[in-house]
């Protein structure tokens, strides 16, 4: 990952307006392994020099996307992962790229503010270019007490730039929640201008003042640049009870218009969206309303004018191994939307992910355990059977066609043949799921799950990307389920059944 250019801005007075296949043992370093393939990327090391511990490691947070010119700036919170005390956080960063599957990291764009400023914690926010100045609308937090005493813990504020590169904090812009709505919660603003209403528009994420999760709505006239609060386009119901609708997206594709937000306190975490034929509602939730499983979080969109993507980030885990708790933050990972016919969304692989893994690599059988037949790089499965292969010394990107009609099915990575560890991902046609569990000396215990609905029949096309510790696992075109799976280079992998079943056609590639 290049390091193109670092721009540290200052905060200024007030501004006007496997992976071959093989048996050998030799084991290869991850980390050259992950330098040949960006496709999930994770800000670099040492980003400000050796001495300062705050910026020697970090992660993506929130993902802010912007399209132009035939590049996508994915702006997003950075997430040291040390903080001394007195230090503010969550400053934002971006990547640049043209495909998703090169990335040049931009370096720091808006710094987080002192311990008495509204921005001493930077949130979600976006941007818009209005003439030649691009206005990026944040979030301002800051739950210090001596702060408090005279000021709501977040707000909306404002930097302007003209080259989207160096950016200027607007010190006499800031708006908070208005009379009716909880000042303690109140953030992500997206802003975008609606040709149909002709207006901008911003969506903020609120509570009413008895604590209802909102998307608050926001109207401006260009010449004015005065926001004035409407009613909230989204109101939680009685029935998901969310506690808060973060990083809200409104788009339109074809006839409808979409609302994606992510919430965190359900059962179902994670990105959702809803349709409807009018940007204010009323709102229809689809059969399967989320976007992909509980590890990746707040999603928002981004559209070149001929496709439209998915950004968000996947979750690492604290400790940082399989068995660790999910924690906030990690890579970068987008995915391409498009449209069924009954206006329910798809989510497919970029498209330019089939050029990074280029290579075929060879299928080498380890290990048959049960009964298994081998017909070239197809395995008809019995019931309790499993079929382990070499280990994957590469970031890979692993193919195959199943067919399972019950009990479960799927793959094992990061492999202890001896220790029973690793993690399977299980496709489960009688529960309509398919489920990642963590393997740990015979027990199994479910880390993620997602609705196989939107998928017909008992047939699945798969593909699974894996690098940086990260693998998403599309199906059928319509579907994907990202998960955080650490040490899987250099750890052999399975294929298994617990029912008749069979895998078509494995095919694996490595990156270029």
């Amino acid at each position: 990952m290049s390091i193109k250019k670092i721009y540290v801005a200052a905060i200024l007075s007030l501004a006007t307006f496997s992976c071959q296949n093989h048996d050998s043992d030799t084991e290869v370093n991850p980390e050259d392994i992950y330098s040949k393939t960006n496709i999930f990327p994770q800000p670099p090391n040492q980003w400000m020099g050796e001495s300062n511990p705050y910026y020697t490691e970090g992660y993506a947070g929130d993902v802010m996307p912007y399209y132009e010119n035939g590049k996508f700036h994915l702006f997003f919170l950075h997430d040291a992962k040390t903080k001394p005390a007195g230090e503010g956080f969550h400053d934002i960063h971006s990547f640049e790229t043209s495909n998703f599957t090169d990335f040049t990291y931009q370096g720091r764009q808006i710094p987080y503010g002192t311990s008495s400023e509204a921005d001493f914690g930077v949130g979600t926010g976006s941007l818009v270019k209005v003439g030649n100045i691009y206005y990026y609308y944040y979030t301002g937090h800051n739950a210090i007490a001596s702060f408090l005493s005279g000021n709501p813990r977040e707000s909306v504020l404002l930097a302007t730039s003209t080259d989207m590169k160096n950016w200027t904090k607007v010190k006499n812009f800031k708006i908070t929640a208005p009379v009716g709505y909880y000042d303690y919660e109140f953030r992500d603003p997206h802003v975008f201008f609606n040709s149909e209403d002709g207006k901008y528009w911003m969506l903020v994420s609120a509570q009413t003042s008895d604590k209802k999760a909102v998307v608050l709505k926001f109207t401006t006239n260009p010449s004015t640049g005065n926001w004035t609060a409407e009613n909230p386009i989204y109101t939680t119901s009685s029935s998901e009870n969310y506690i808060m609708l973060e990083c809200p997206d409104l788009f339109k594709m074809g006839n409808y218009w979409y609302l994606v937000f992510s919430e965190n306190w359900s059962s179902n975490t994670g990105t959702h969206y809803r349709i409807s034929t009018s940007p204010n509602g009323p709102w229809t939730t689809p059969q399967n309303d989320r976007l992909d499983g509980s590890y990746l979080y707040a999603a928002k969109t981004v559209s070149d004018n001929t496709n439209r993507y998915l950004v968000g980030w996947t979750a690492r885990k604290t400790p940082e191994n399989n068995t660790g708790g999910k924690d906030w933050a990690g890579n970068i990972v987008a995915h391409r939307l498009a449209q069924n016919s009954d206006g329910t969304l798809a989510v497919k692989p970029v498209s330019g992910s089939q050029s990074v893994f280029g290579q075929n690599a060879v299928l080498s059988v380890d290990k048959i355990t049960g009964n298994a037949s081998q017909n070239g790089s197809s395995f008809n499965l019995s019931a309790n059977s499993q079929v382990t292969f070499s280990k994957l010394q590469k970031a890979n990107q692993i193919n195959f066609t199943l067919n399972v009609s019950a009990g479960k099915a799927g793959v094992i990575l990061a492999q202890d043949t001896d220790a029973g560890s690793g993690v399977k991902i299980a496709f489960e046609p009688a529960n309509n799921r398919i489920a990642a569990y963590v393997m740990n000396s015979g027990s199994e215990d479910l880390m993620n799950s997602y609705s196989l609905s939107s998928v017909s029949g008992t047939s699945y096309t798969v593909t699974a990307s894996i690098s940086n510790d990260v693998c998403v696992i599309y199906i059928n075109d319509k579907i994907a389920f990202t998960n955080r799976i650490y040490n899987i280079v250099n750890k052999k992998w399975s294929i298994f059944s617990s029912s008749e079943s069979s895998f078509s056609n494995i095919n694996i590639k490595n990156p270029n």
